[in-house]
């Protein structure tokens, strides 16, 4: 019998993120839906357009499957709509058949305990008891868990993760691409505008990881680079705080073997 587990992430790095994390236990991606996993057929949405809107992408989770475990990994598309995400997927699935639940989230705007606290409130208020300190899986069924991006202690994102890596597997694509938009900052022929997203608190870190993206894979989205080079591979998953987040997801998902 498999064991059901589901993840709620941010954003669709995120999702190429976990992907990554979680492959090495022979997790592989579901692309057809005759071979998904029945339990979960109820989170594949059935409509086009999704709410009436023909701009808005179709949110399908990431499913992931081995002979012992199913995985839905699924973008809330905004750290608003984490609790809301889970709160309507979840309660569509059989509550006999989930076994885990857990949540990756972003520590961009506020400190890691500040952010943790309010969702653990928010989790309490859907009857969903999260253990005190972020990182530890409460036990029962379902087990819980909540993982603080970049380590439960610091205030950042999942980009500072990238960029350790980055500075491991890719250092002179690394240093260029710091370069490059280092030199963007000073040009004088970009507004404000131009360059508001990039002064934001986590924008000049995206701006390294697009333009390395840029170049290890030309015209696709940094999720594609994620799930296609070297970023979370081999010796990156021996980086610290990567091999933290990896640790939690298969602790929270019981996962039969250490990579």
């Amino acid at each position: 019998m498999r064991h059901y587990g589901y993840l709620v992430v941010e954003g669709p790095h995120d999702i190429e993120f976990s992907y990554r994390l979680l492959s090495p236990y022979g997790l592989t991606r579901v692309q057809l839906l005759k071979d998904l996993d029945p339990v979960f057929e109820r989170i594949v949405p059935s409509t086009f357009p999704h709410a009436g809107d023909l701009q808005k992408r179709v949110p399908v989770p990431l499913f992931l499957q081995s002979a012992t475990h199913a995985i839905a990994v699924h973008s809330a598309v905004g750290d608003s709509q984490l609790i809301r995400t889970l709160e309507q997927n979840v309660g569509q699935l059989d509550d006999d058949a989930i076994s885990s639940i857990g949540i990756l989230l972003d520590a961009d705007q506020q400190t890691p305990t500040t952010r943790y606290a309010n969702l653990r409130g928010d989790m309490a208020a859907k009857g969903l008891a999260l253990d005190a300190t972020p990182g530890q899986i409460t036990t029962g069924k379902p087990r819980l868990g909540a993982f603080v991006l970049p380590d439960n202690r610091n205030q950042g994102t999942l980009e500072d993760l990238l960029l350790e890596s980055a500075q491991a597997i890719y250092p002179g694509l690394l240093a260029s691409a710091q370069e490059h938009v280092n030199r963007a900052l000073l040009d004088t022929g970009l507004t404000g505008e131009d360059v508001a997203d990039v002064k934001k608190p986590a924008g000049r870190n995206k701006a390294i990881i697009g333009a390395m993206a840029s170049i290890l894979r030309p015209g696709k989205a940094v999720q594609t680079s994620l799930q296609d080079n070297r970023w979370l591979r081999a010796q990156a998953l021996a980086i610290p705080r990567i091999a933290a987040v990896q640790a939690f997801l298969a602790a929270l998902f019981e996962l039969p073997r250490v990579p």
